[in-house]
This record gives structure tokens, sequence and C-alpha cells, in this order.
């Protein structure tokens, strides 16, 4: 899977690795402080379930793309707020079935976020112990 990822591009096992961290901890510091913790819990797993999805999407329509060349603009677009729209109906129907905490979701969603700007920071981290 980590091969799969690193073909598609260099940078997506750290990000959905940093997003798996981030989830986990939000989960540990979280559950604490909430009444109903089956939904916290199972919105936080949809949320980052959601955010590595995006990830890979991302990923994949970059390098589409970018092999497109000329007049990528409105695929781009089109795939973005395609992307974006099943977002939306994941979470609709998430909060419609009660299957979890629309608020962790989110949380959860914000993970790639999160992930994406905490990058730099992990990659400084990794190499330091690399050489070490």
């Amino acid at each position: 899977m980590i091969k799969w990822m690193k073909r598609l591009n260099q940078a997506l096992p750290g990000l959905v690795l940093g997003i798996l961290a981030y989830g986990l901890f939000v989960e540990l510091i979280g559950v604490w402080f909430v009444s109903d913790k089956i939904r916290y819990t199972t919105g936080l797993l949809i949320g980052i379930g959601c955010a590595v999805g995006m990830a890979i999407h991302i990923s994949m329509i970059i390098e589409e793309s970018v092999r497109i060349g000329e007049g990528h603009e409105k695929y781009l677009s089109f795939k973005s707020v395609m992307r974006y729209l099943v977002l939306c109906a994941i979470m609709i129907t998430m909060t419609f079935l009660k299957l979890g905490n629309m608020f962790t979701a989110i949380i959860g969603v914000l993970g790639l976020k999160v992930s994406a700007y905490a990058q730099p920071l992990l990659i400084k981290i990794y190499l330091g112990i690399k050489h070490r």
C-alpha cells in the first residue's frame, strides 16, 4: 500500500500517516470529555476516513492534471467540486442516520489540513532521527 502511495505522490504516505496520528491524538484526548463516546469515535473515524480519501483523491487529480497538460483547469475544478459534494453527502448521510457526531467528523476532516501543515516539521524530525 505504501509503495502504491509513493508511486502516486512521494508525500502521500507521510500525509496519510500524519492524518492517522492526528486522529489518534484527537481520539485519545477528546474521548474523555464527551458523554456519547460511541458517536464521538464513529464521527471521528468517518472524518479521518474522509480526510485520507480526500488526500488520495487530490494526489490522483494532481497527477491527472499534469498528464493532461494544457486545458486541465476545467477538469481540476470539476473534480474538486465533486470531491466536496461527496464529502457533503457523506456528512449529511452520517447525520441523518445518526452514525456519528458531525462536529467530530469535521474535526477529523481537518486532519488533512493539520497533516499538510505539519509535513515540513515531521520531515525534519524524520530526517534528524534517520541520520543519527
